[in-house]
């Protein structure tokens, strides 16, 4: 049997963590003893972990990487709350109106030398979030293995930072045809690493869950229902959906409703811009939940306004579901949506997204012949772990 390490940051309610956990629950057991190190054992998607998991012990250094440089100092750890400063200072000179990126890349370059390594000697060690620094440094493993689940032309990184990284690993996944491309733009020496291995989806578990109660209505037939999954932050552009919203009223259409299921840093300032265009009883943040599959199964209209995304997974949920799709025109929109076929895709302004929630709003028959089709499909994909057992070199039996 072949010793597996998968690394995650956590298992809180993401995309990338519902994903991850699709695979897990698809893993071949038989072949395979995984053990999963969390760099912060939280998040309501822990208890969903399969129980053939092994989840290694939570290490407090590695916990840091997302705490505030306070919270760091707080803990007595001086060295890391040293680097995590310059970290700051850094991205701060560096004056990018985007600094997520770049700032993970920073925390984890000048953090590195005092992260304690891994003692356990794998087979095969997966980094499935970036930064990859903790497998590519401080894991001793046979075949490493990186994971892509963004667009790389669409965020502010330094390349270089990172080369060195990439190039520890004998592979690297990526989840589109799309994202593949974008990342050899920006690493051409590494294209020969690249495998595209799409997110393992979960149709059984997703419609078994779409079943429970919705226990507190927020849905009603008199209404045109949005809506929407996704963190609170400047790539998932709700900021812009606000906007459309705004416009949608304007226009006269008021039974149209947007309903927003996640949390994220960006709450109060997208709480103050739905106040600004009094748009409180029509653009609703429904918060945190652990399970937005009954509500994504009762809406009318499903709509991920993305400035960016590698391969939506709600997309995908929402397929399975048989929902009618809007998707802006990110760079990787037409990866994952056949224009009119599967659901819709529109152009990114303002303008364009209003106009397609209104035309879809008022075309029932192109609603129900993309709902017709999505439920038609088969979406079980479980069979693209072929791909990544062919990585390990081993053959493993996988549902198909």
């Amino acid at each position: 049997m072949k010793k597996v390490l998968i690394s995650s940051f956590d298992m809180e309610v993401g995309g990338v963590e519902r994903s991850l956990l699709s695979m897990l629950n698809n893993f071949d057991y038989q072949q395979f003893d995984v053990d999963l190190f969390l760099y912060s054992q939280s998040g309501d998607f822990l208890s969903l972990l399969p129980a053939e998991t092994n989840l290694v012990a939570e290490v407090k250094e590695y916990k840091t990487v997302r705490l505030s440089i306070k919270e760091v100092f707080s803990a007595k750890m001086w060295r890391i709350s040293l680097a995590r400063l310059l970290a700051k200072i850094k991205v701060t000179l560096s004056k990018v109106k985007e600094t997520d990126y770049l700032q993970a890349q920073y925390i984890w370059q000048y953090c590195l030398p005092f992260l304690p390594k891994n003692s356990t000697k794998y087979d095969v060690a997966i980094s499935y979030l970036w930064p990859h620094h903790f497998v590519a440094e401080k894991v001793n493993a046979e075949i490493k293995i990186a994971w892509i689940h963004t667009d790389f032309s669409a965020i502010t990184t330094e390349p270089n930072l990172d080369l060195y990284i990439w190039q520890k690993f004998d592979h690297i996944i990526s989840i589109s045809k799309d994202c593949t491309d974008a990342f050899i733009k920006t690493y051409p020496s590494l294209a020969d690493k690249l495998v595209v291995v799409e997110n393992i989806t979960a149709p059984k578990f997703i419609n078994e869950m779409s079943k429970e109660s919705i226990t507190t209505p927020v849905f009603f037939q008199d209404e045109f229902n949005l809506l929407s999954v996704g963190r609170l932050c400047h790539p998932k552009a709700f900021d812009k959906a606000i906007k459309v919203m705004h416009l949608i009223h304007q226009k006269g259409y008021r039974k149209i409703k947007w309903h927003i299921i996640g949390y994220g840093p960006d709450k109060n300032s997208l709480t103050a811009l739905i106040e600004k265009h009094n748009l409180q009883e029509s653009f609703i943040l429904l918060g945190k939940i652990n399970n937005p599959y009954p509500y994504m199964s009762a809406c009318d209209l499903y709509v991920q306004p993305s400035r960016y995304e590698g391969k939506a997974v709600t997309v995908s949920e929402a397929k399975i579901l048989g929902k009618p799709i809007l998707v802006t025109n990110y760079p990787t929109a037409p990866s994952q949506i056949d224009h009119l076929v599967d659901g819709v895709i529109c152009d990114t302004s303002i303008e364009s997204i209003a106009h397609a929630i209104i035309d879809l709003y008022e075309n029932p028959i192109q609603r129900s012949a993309l709902s017709k089709y999505c439920k038609a499909q088969n979406h079980q994909n479980s069979h693209e772990l072929k791909k990544l057992y062919k990585l390990m070199n081993i053959q493993a039996s996988v549902e198909t």
